[in-house]
């Protein structure tokens, strides 16, 4: 308890510690964002909770550490990465998501739960259990007399994050199969009266949403660590981040993700690295409950 209030303590005392929390939650919370888009994506054209959202995060960062032991450079890992866990997101789709789409919630998350196990044991058999990340090499640029410490490799990796969510803005916008994504995600009966397959639809936005997630692990490997049951941790997240958020509100999703990062960096300084990932749970906690009060209170009596 000492040193918690100790760490609250330096927050007030230095306050330029609360910028230094502020700017790594950002960075951090870009990904969170990034992966939670494609969440939505899911959830809201398809109407599946995709609880192997963080395992194909996770896997997309061991498809991008696996290129730099063969000598690939770290960055070229990124559209490796959105490449190959396309086409694992569209077997997954074929062989799982496609017998869940009209089903139950239950169904749903049943599937997609045993998805995400049979994920991670693939990971650690093939890549061990231990925790791997990827080292860019780069410099860390220092403000305020080195209190402030920003790695050049988290720039990076905010500054793709970005791009690539502009790239799929503009895809899901300007595209045809972007105007059918939208189109099925309001009324799927309505889409196929009007021609469009949505079969095809869902199977393009299921790849797309895994490309999304590998990107992220790609970045997120060259910025913090990976490991094969890492992967619950970042779906978590994505959920948070989708429920506080709302499906099709994308600046929702941005504050909300930038929002978590910020969050959990300050749980993270007050009580101690090991309980980062339980800030995760208890926000999801938090949010659910917050969003239970609501439909309670907009709930009407039918006469």
């Amino acid at each position: 308890m000492d040193q918690i209030f100790g760490n609250l303590g330096l927050l007030f005392q230095f306050p330029v510690v609360n910028l230094k929390i502020v700017i790594d939650g950002v960075m951090i919370g870009a990904l969170f964002a990034l992966a939670a888009y494609g969440l939505a994506l899911v959830w809201g054209v398809m109407n599946v909770k995709n609880l192997a959202q963080g395992d194909f995060v996770i896997a997309g960062g061991y498809v991008s550490w696996w290129l730099v032991q063969q000598g690939i450079h770290p960055l070229l890992g990124v559209p490796a990465a959105f490449v190959v866990m396309a086409g694992i997101g569209w077997i997954a789709y074929k062989l799982v998501i496609t017998r869940v789409i009209e089903r139950d919630l239950f169904t749903s998350l049943l599937a997609t739960f045993g998805l995400a196990i049979m994920m991670a044991q693939i990971l650690n058999l093939m890549f061990g259990s231990d925790t791997q990340s990827v080292d860019l090499g780069y410099d860390t640029l220092y403000f305020a007399d080195g209190l402030i410490d920003v790695p050049i490799a988290k720039l990076i990796g905010v500054l793709m994050a970005g791009a690539l969510a502009a790239a799929v803005i503009l895809f899901m916008k300007n595209s045809r199969m972007g105007q059918a994504i939208r189109a099925t995600s309001q009324d799927a009966r309505a889409a196929r009266v009007l021609g469009i397959d949505t079969e095809k639809v869902y199977a393009f936005t299921f790849s797309l949403n895994a490309a999304i997630c590998g990107a992220a692990g790609a970045i997120i490997v060259m910025v913090w660590v990976i490991q094969p049951f890492y992967g619950i941790t970042h779906s978590i997240r994505a959920f948070v981040i989708v429920t506080a958020a709302g499906l099709g509100n994308l600046p929702g999703v941005i504050a909300a993700g930038l929002g978590i990062g910020a969050l959990e960096q300050y749980g993270a300084h007050i009580f101690g690295i090991g309980y980062q990932q339980a800030i995760a749970v208890m926000l999801l906690l938090l949010v659910l409950f917050i969003r239970l009060l609501q439909q309670m209170r907009h709930r009407q009596v039918l006469k």
